[in-house]
């Protein structure tokens, strides 16, 4: 079928097993009847590295596998929790990795993909720290390390992440409207998905005298959602996840 489908800040972890189902199921239904999907960055709630053979990150691999193997392409982008991700997964699940943002047409449409982080501008600290583990010298020290070390920084990071978020105001993690026009305006003002805000919605600026859709995806904490888009436009699916609960 000539589909696409779009899902982001999934957060699978072992914790969450009616979600990780969810996702399973996902990848078993709507998505093996899709010409292609794009997951926008969080897929895991944390990753440590490629070499966290981890029989949990084996599972969602190979559940990426067998739906990859059957000709639905599928790409991945890297959200502010799975940034490590690498070309061992790319190779091992069939995924493609995509650059952060990525412009492509879809069915006509020029469409800007972001995971949606950068996006936040008004999040300094937020911003200084991404920075900082985004840089290609700081990855390769924090990967030279055991891999029981990198879990407990990890670990130790979003427990941090949590104290902090409590302090700042729902403006502050939300989208900055002036870091959105200028990316829409950089480029020639394409219609825009992106995840990274748990703020599903649809919106519409005005850049410039053009009007400009920007499409929030949700995340996956209570429900399984999805975007489909054909030639005919843009769909929200909903999954629901049997006694999900959000965390």
């Amino acid at each position: 079928m000539n589909t696409t489908l779009f899902v982001s800040d999934l957060h699978l972890c072992p914790t969450r097993p009616a979600i990780n189902q969810a996702f399973f199921d996902f990848l078993r239904g709507p998505a093996a009847q899709a010409q292609a999907v794009y997951i926008l960055g969080d897929l895991f709630e944390s990753w440590a590295g490629d070499d966290d053979d981890d029989p949990f990150n084996g599972s969602i691999l190979q559940a990426l596998r067998s739906l990859s193997s059957t000709g639905v392409t599928l790409y991945l982008m890297h959200g502010n929790r799975d940034f490590l991700i690498g070309q061992r997964f790319s190779a091992d699940s069939g995924a493609t990795l995509l650059p952060d943002p990525t412009l492509l047409d879809l069915y006509g449409t020029p469409t800007l993909l972001m995971h949606g982080d950068t996006l936040c501008t008004d999040d300094i600290g937020y911003q200084e720290f991404r920075k900082k583990v985004r840089d290609p010298r700081y990855q390769q020290q924090f990967l030279a390390q055991p891999l029981v070390n990198r879990k407990q920084i990890i670990a130790g990071l979003q427990t941090e992440n949590v104290e902090k978020k409590q302090l700042k105001s729902d403006a502050i993690m939300d989208v900055t409207p002036a870091t959105v026009e200028a990316v829409l305006r950089e480029y020639r003002y394409p219609r825009l998905i992106h995840g990274h805000t748990h703020r599903p919605a649809v919106h519409k600026h005005i850049v410039d005298g053009r009007v400009c859709e920007r499409w929030v995806l949700a995340d996956w904490y209570t429900t399984g959602s999805y975007l489909a888009s054909d030639a005919t436009g843009l769909k929200n699916v909903e999954l629901p996840v049997a006694g999900g609960t959000r965390v």
